[in-house]
C-alpha cells in the first residue's frame, strides 16, 4: 500500500465516522423489537437472506465477519436506508383510571428517516484480513401530538445507537474461514410524555404536566462504553454450497442523564413530597440482546438461492426502569417480558448480465412483545412479512453500485396497556388498534481498490 492510497484510505475511514455520528442513526423500527435490520444495501434486495455465507460485499463485517476472506482485495462500502413508515392509530374505549374515557385525539407515529452504513476491509496478508463496520443496529422513534390519547404513555421515544466494530479474519484452511469483532455501542434516548396532575387532584385530564427524559452513554470515559464481540463461521461444503454461522453477544448499556418536569400551577400546591422537581439526574439500564444465525448460500451458476434463520434473545428486555437522584422521586417501570424471537428469510440472485444482478427475496420476522397487555405506545410492534426487490450493477473492476426496496406488511396490532405507576390515578389505559407498513429504500456503493 503506497502513501496516496493510504491518505485515501484513512480519509474514507474518517469520513465513515463522521457520517455515523452525524446522521443521528434513528429510525422507526423496521425489524422485530426496536433492532434495525438495513445494515447492507445489496442485501436488502433478497430481504437479507443468507447475509451470514453471502459475503458480497465488505459488509460482511456485521453480518459474518469470515466472510472478509472470500473478498478480492481491499474494499470501502458506503451505503444509506430510506425509511418510510406508516403506523396510525384507532383509539378504541381508552380510559382514565377511574373508568372515565380518556380523551384525545388518535395520532400516526411514523417518522420518516435515514440511516447509513460504512465498511472497510484490507489484507493483512495472505491468510488474515481486517474489517471496520459502522452501523445502527437499534434505533426507534415514534413521535405523538402532545395531546392524544395516549399522550401518557408516550409522547416522544426517540433511541439512536452507533456500532463501531472492527473486526479479524482468518483462513483456516481452504473450505473453512473463521472472525472475531469488537463491538464498542454508543447510545443515546430520549423519552417524554405528558402526567396526568388532573387525576392525582380528581379530575382527569384537566390539569396536565409533562415529563422529558434524556440520557447516553457518550460523557467521553471509556468505562462507561458498552462493549460486545461477534463470532462468525463459514465453511464450503463444496465449491458451490456456502454454510454461514453467525453470533453477536449481548451488551449491557448504562444510561446517564438527566429528567424535566413541568408542573402545572394547582398540582405544584398539593404535591409537597418533593417529587417531580423541574430538572434532576437519572440513570437507567439495558440489555441489548444475543442473537445467532445460520445462512445458507447454493449457486447454480446464474443463480444463486440464499436462505437465513436468525435467533435473536429478547427475552432480556424484561423491564425498562429508570432510576432518579432525587429521592422523593419513585422509580418509572415498566414490565416489557419480551419473547426470544425468529427470523426467516428465503432469497434468489440472479445474474442476468457481466454487469447486472437482480435480486429478490422474503421474509418472516417474529414480534417479541408476548401481547397486547404489554405492548406499548413508544414501541407498537407486530409480525411482520418482508417482500424485496433489488439489483446491482458493476461500473468498472472499481465501482459498483447496489440498490434494494423492500415493503413490510405488518399485521394489525392490538394494544390494551395499563400505565404503570406508584400513584393509582395515574394508571390510564390505552386501548386501540395500530394499522401500520414500512417501505424501505436502500442505495449502497462500493469501491474496491
Amino acid at each position: 500500500m503506497n502513501a496516496k492510497s493510504g491518505s485515501l484510505i484513512r480519509a474514507a475511514v474518517q469520513a465513515g465516522v463522521l457520517v455515523a455520528i452525524t446522521s443521528g442513526f434513528s429510525t422507526q423500527t423496521s425489524a422485530s423489537g426496536f433492532a434495525v435490520t438495513e445494515n447492507s444495501g445489496s442485501a436488502q434486495g433478497n430481504s437479507y437472506a443468507g447475509a451470514a455465507a453471502a459475503a458480497e460485499d465488505a459488509s460482511t463485517v456485521w453480518f459474518n465477519p469470515a466472510g472478509m476472506m472470500k473478498l478480492d482485495g481491499d474494499q470501502i462500502v458506503v451505503a444509506g436506508h430510506f425509511i418510510s413508515p406508516d403506523s396510525s392509530f384507532t383509539n378504541q374505549g381508552s380510559t382514565n383510571a377511574d373508568g372515565s374515557d380518556l380523551l384525545g385525539d388518535n395520532d400516526d407515529a411514523g417518522i420518516d428517516a435515514f440511516v447509513p452504513n460504512f465498511y472497510w476491509v484490507t489484507s493483512i496478508n495472505e491468510t488474515m484480513k481486517f474489517g471496520l463496520g459502522i452501523t445502527a443496529p437499534f434505533g426507534l422513534v415514534t413521535d405523538y401530538d402532545d395531546d392524544w390519547v395516549g399522550r401518557y404513555h408516550s409522547v416522544t421515544s426517540d433511541l439512536k445507537t452507533v456500532n463501531i466494530n472492527p473486526s479479524i479474519a482468518f483462513k483456516v484452511n481452504e473450505k473453512l474461514s473463521a472472525g472475531i469483532g469488537l463491538n464498542i455501542m454508543l447510545v443515546d434516548v430520549t423519552l417524554t410524555s405528558a402526567i396526568d396532575f388532573g387525576a392525582l387532584l380528581g379530575t382527569p385530564g384537566a390539569a396536565d404536566g409533562f415529563a422529558d427524559l434524556e440520557g447516553d452513554n457518550l460523557d467521553g470515559v471509556s468505562s462507561d462504553f458498552a462493549y460486545g464481540i461477534n463470532l462468525g463461521l463459514m465453511y464450503d461444503i463444496t465449491p458451490k454450497t456456502t454454510l454461514g454461522f453467525a453470533y453477536r453477544s449481548e451488551i449491557d448499556v448504562d444510561v446517564d442523564g438527566t429528567a424535566e418536569f413541568r408542573v402545572p400551577a394547582a398540582a405544584a400546591l398539593v404535591l409537597g413530597s418533593g417529587a417531580f422537581q423541574a430538572s434532576g439526574g437519572l440513570n437507567a439500564s439495558i440489555t441489548l440482546p444475543q442473537s445467532f444465525s445460520v445462512s445458507a448460500v447454493h449457486d447454480y451458476g446464474k443463480v444463486k438461492v440464499l436462505a437465513d434463520v436468525t435467533w435473536t434473545g429478547w427475552s432480556s428486555f424484561d423491564e425498562l426502569r429508570i432510576k432518579y437522584d432525587n429521592p422523593n422521586q419513585p422509580d418509572s417501570a415498566t414490565t416489557e417480558d419480551w419473547d426470544d424471537t425468529f427470523r426467516y428469510s428465503l432469497g434468489i440472485d440472479w445474474q442476468y448480465s457481466n454487469k447486472v444482478t437482480l435480486r429478490t427475496g422474503v421474509a418472516y420476522d417474529e414480534t417479541a412483545i408476548p401481547s397486547a397487555e404489554r405492548r406499548t405506545p413508544r414501541i407498537p410492534g407486530n409480525d411482520r412479512t418482508w417482500l424485496s426487490f433489488g439489483g446491482t450493477y458493476v461500473i468498472n473492476p472499481e465501482f459498483t453500485i447496489d440498490i434494494g426496496y423492500s415493503h413490510l406488511f405488518i399485521s394489525d396490532t392490538k394494544i390494551n396497556n395499563t400505565f404503570e405507576s406508584s400513584q393509582p390515578a395515574l394508571a390510564a389505559t390505552i386501548t386501540g388498534t395500530y394499522d401500520a407498513s414500512v417501505d424501505i429504500l436502500s442505495a449502497q456503493l462500493r469501491w474496491n481498490y
